[in-house]
């Protein structure tokens, strides 16, 4: 009987070996990378994978890289506005450049437009089409800051729209425009100082003559700051010396 039932226990368990040798299939093993070359990278691939099915670690370094990307460009403008303030004030010390415009027009002109353009780029753009607010304004700073030493064309547009009550109200519908072209010279190192006005020439004149700028060129030294009073170390400044002192006579005997 012990025998019997040592050969079941044996067969059984030649049953077991060779059902589990039919049932599992053996994984190909993978060729070893030939010797010096690279290893396959992780993000192989993954061009075709949507950016949130990702792993973390490359969504993280993808946008690290991006971001250094944007430094770098933000870097390149940086230098390329440098370069090119450079270029517009010449080098050096440069020049200064201040220039206004007064409103010195009649009642019967209402500015409307105002329009500075200084060697081709505008610098000064005021616009009022209900000629409510803008006539009003009697003085305009059209620019002051560094400017290129050397010539300079300075261009001026200003609109008027007619004004008047009674039998003058049809001066509304009309508009009124004047224009004007000044040159100046920029000094190295100076300030140059350019007055223009809108006025009204004689009323003798029809309306769409009247209207006109001038313009006054200066040259001006620049403001130096005051140089505090110096002493020599360790002096002490000298009191202003009192009056002398009256001494009495003596008394006589």
């Amino acid at each position: 009987m012990r025998v019997l039932s040592n050969v079941v226990v044996l067969s059984a368990l030649l049953a077991d070996v060779a059902f589990a040798g039919t049932g599992t299939a053996t994984a190909p093993t993978a060729p070893a990378p030939a010797a010096g070359s690279a290893a396959p990278s992780a993000e192989a691939g993954s061009a075709d994978v949507k950016p949130e099915d990702m792993p973390t670690a490359i969504r993280m370094r993808r946008l690290e890289e991006r971001t250094q990307a944007l430094k770098e460009r933000t870097w390149q403008l940086k230098a390329r506005i440098q370069m090119l303030k450079e270029q517009m004030l010449g080098g050096g010390v440069g020049a200064q450049a201040l220039i206004t415009h007064d409103n010195d027009m009649g009642s019967s002109f209402r500015l409307i437009k105002l329009v500075y353009t200084l060697d081709g780029t505008q610098v000064l753009t005021q616009t009022d089409d209900s000629a409510d607010t803008l006539y009003k304004v009697k003085s305009f700073d059209v620019l002051n800051g560094p400017i290129a030493p050397g010539e300079h064309n300075l261009s001026m547009v200003a609109t008027y729209r007619g004004h008047g009550y009674g039998v003058f109200e049809y001066l509304q519908k009309f508009t009124f425009t004047a224009r004007n072209t000044s040159h100046f010279t920029a000094s190295e190192g100076k300030v140059v100082k350019v007055e223009c006005r809108g006025f009204e020439k004689s009323a003798s004149l029809p309306m769409e003559k009247r209207s006109a700028i001038d313009c006054n060129v200066s040259e001006l030294e620049p403001e130096k700051p005051a140089s505090p009073t110096q002493t020599n170390p360790g002096s002490t400044p000298l009191p202003a010396s009192p009056a002398a002192a009256t001494t009495p006579a003596p008394a006589g005997k």
